[in-house]
């Protein structure tokens, strides 16, 4: 909207008021300063470039085209329209377009209608040949139930759920075909849902890969690769090993690539069992020569007796094989296994400990000496171990009932 021109009568009105107005204030306060700041005009007609610009009009375009947004958003077909859509295909009213299916079976539907709602049937309507008004096309391959099935959904949206899941791979292939998108969606949605199954997986699987479905293709493989003693027994495989041997290759191998990330899975697991294991033992064992437990401990403390219930899972085997190192009397590395396990143990626990002055478990600042005198090879191993000592640790989280003091 433009502004009013700043010779108007209004405007010439509106600078005689705020005259005034700032006239009024000038009398009332008696300063030099605000005189020159505030001074106001002493005619009505005066320089118009000392006018300031009017601020813009709201912007009511964007409100409207955010206001159609909502609507649009929040528009629903209401079952009357769906009603006279779905009635218009079946009474055929004024039809001019003839579609012929298998068995020369014919259904009658309307140009525009069509052309609107499929792209593809919209060209093959404009090259086709009219005869007495009517134009006739085919849409062969598919039984002619699937075909006014579709035919309707172009319509009305309307399908029946049993002639839904009866025609759904036919109805896949017509709506990629025919390019209707939301009739796509309908057919993927149930077969993801309701109508895989072990016997035509493999039929859904090769559809949805010509069909440009990723994500009901990759499920198909998820069955397949989940269940492939079953669906290797089935008809649809046994045509698609004759037909497609390189999909049957390529499913192969994604069961033999799925099992091996099974086992690597499973090895990790019980990998970072292993490291929890170590981790626990190094709480116990500095709560051992620190605190004291059951019948075990260092000298001048107080036990609790056997009868106590401990903490520290670790704590009781631990305490068997520390009474055991300490009576055993090839207590050399390498001698006893229970001993050599005890000694990795104390040299874990040294590698981990950063107060080896102060620490109580025993022979910790002797293996930190001993450190120096190791190979490299030997060194990256244990900082290796370390690593994923204390990678388990973290693992746990903060809320682990338990809290480790080593560090």
């Amino acid at each position: 909207m433009a502004s009013p021109d700043v010779d108007s009568p209004w405007l010439c009105a509106a600078t005689e008021s705020f005259g005034g107005c700032f006239n009024a204030q000038i009398e009332e306060v008696k300063s030099t300063n605000v005189l020159n700041v505030l001074e106001a005009p002493t005619s009505s007609v005066y320089d118009t470039r000392n006018i300031p610009k009017p601020p813009p009009y709201p912007n009511t375009t964007s409100k409207t085209t955010s206001h159609c947004k909502r609507i649009s958003a929040s528009c629903s077909v209401p079952k009357e329209t769906k009603d006279t859509w779905d009635r218009l295909f079946k009474e055929a009213y004024g039809s001019d377009v003839y579609i012929i299916t298998e068995s020369n079976s014919c259904i009658p539907a309307h140009c525009n209608v069509l052309s609107i709602v499929s792209p593809v049937l919209g060209t093959i309507l404009q090259q086709s040949k009219v005869k007495n008004g009517i134009r006739y096309i085919s849409i062969l391959g598919v039984p002619c139930e699937a075909v006014h099935v579709f035919i309707r959904f172009l319509y009305s949206s309307c399908f029946e759920e049993d002639e839904m899941k009866k025609f759904v791979l036919h109805l896949l292939v017509l709506s990629h075909s025919y390019s209707v998108p939301s009739l796509k969606r309908v057919c993927i949605d149930l077969l993801e849902q309701d109508c895989l199954t072990r016997e035509n997986v493999i039929d859904v699987l090769q559809l949805a890969r010509s069909c440009d479905a990723p994500r009901l293709s990759l499920i198909c493989v998820r069955m397949v690769v989940k269940d492939l003693k079953s669906v290797s027994s089935t008809e649809g495989w046994k045509v698609m090993r004759r037909a497609n041997p390189a999909l049957e290759q390529e499913l192969v191998e994604s069961v033999v690539e799925a099992d091996s990330r099974k086992q690597e899975r499973l090895r990790k697991i019980e990998e970072r069992k292993v490291y929890l294991q170590l981790y626990e033992a190094m709480e116990a064992l500095l709560h051992i020569c620190r605190d004291g437990c059951r019948t075990i401990g260092p000298s001048g403390k107080m036990l609790k007796g056997s009868h106590v219930a401990c903490d520290f899972p670790a704590c009781k085997g631990l305490e068997s094989l520390v009474r055991h190192f300490s009576k055993c009397k090839s207590r050399v590395p390498g001698g006893c296994i229970h001993c050599k396990r005890m000694w990795q143990l104390l040299e874990l626990h040294s590698r981990m400990c950063d107060e080896p002055d102060s620490c109580k478990v025993p022979l910790c600042r002797h293996f930190k000496e001993k450190m120096q005198q190791q190979t490299k090879k030997e060194e990256a191993k244990w900082k290796l171990l370390v690593s994923k000592v204390i990678a388990a640790k973290n693992a746990l989280g903060p809320f682990s009932a338990r809290r480790l003091d080593l560090f």
